[in-house]
């Protein structure tokens, strides 16, 4: 049996690229594993540092998983405008929940292990101890009220009902489709439910 430790990539990156080759690899070993069976020393591997190297850049463990988060949302937001072809400012004005709704999900039907570790880290901090707790608390109360915002501002009735509904459809059609992505259409049963909804 080899023991001799892994040999680290001593290259020199620059600050940012270094910490998005630490976010890609956190997202990555997360989606597999989940919060709770991701090591630091993993992805200090995975990066060719150090443990105290990869603190160097992001101070501690719950630290890289609320960047990791927020890192996604950013990435995502920046997607969504580009689709609909509109500064990522302007969304929430100009565009009309369905449209914002379809173009989020032919975007998450194309990450399927960014979907995963999202659903993962969801249900991991429903624990209130979970370092990731709050920011789903918070993400969930500021989804709801964009998408109560964007039905009201399109006079739907009842928008803060029909703005939990689409979460609630659209977290449900995820669920099942990562559960069986060779027998599920994310997109297609997206649309098919969403003109019911709609």
């Amino acid at each position: 049996m080899n023991t001799a430790p892994r040999r680290r990539d001593r290259t020199r990156l620059p600050a940012a690229e270094r910490r998005r080759q630490i976010l890609d690899a956190t997202t990555r070993l997360i989606a597999e594993r989940g919060f709770w069976g991701l090591s630091m020393q993993d992805v200090a591997d995975e990066c060719g540092l150090t443990v105290p190297g990869l603190l160097h850049h992001v101070g501690s463990k719950d630290n890289l998983l609320v960047a990791v988060l927020e890192h996604r949302d950013a990435e995502d937001h920046r997607s969504l405008a580009d689709e609909l072809g509109l500064p990522a400012a302007e969304l929430p004005g100009r565009v009309p929940l369905p449209s914002i709704c379809a173009a989020l999900v032919r975007r998450n039907a194309g990450q399927p292990e960014i979907v995963r570790l999202f659903a993962v880290l969801e249900a991991e901090s429903l624990a209130p101890d979970h370092p990731a707790h709050e920011y789903f608390r918070a993400r969930q109360e500021s989804t709801i009220t964009s998408m109560t915002a964007l039905a009201r501002a399109h006079g739907v009735p009842e928008p803060e009902i029909l703005a939990r509904r689409v979460m609630a459809l659209m977290d449900g059609l995820q669920i099942q489709w990562l559960r069986d992505p060779a027998g599920i259409d994310l997109v297609a049963s997206w649309n098919a439910a969403a003109t019911a909804l709609f």
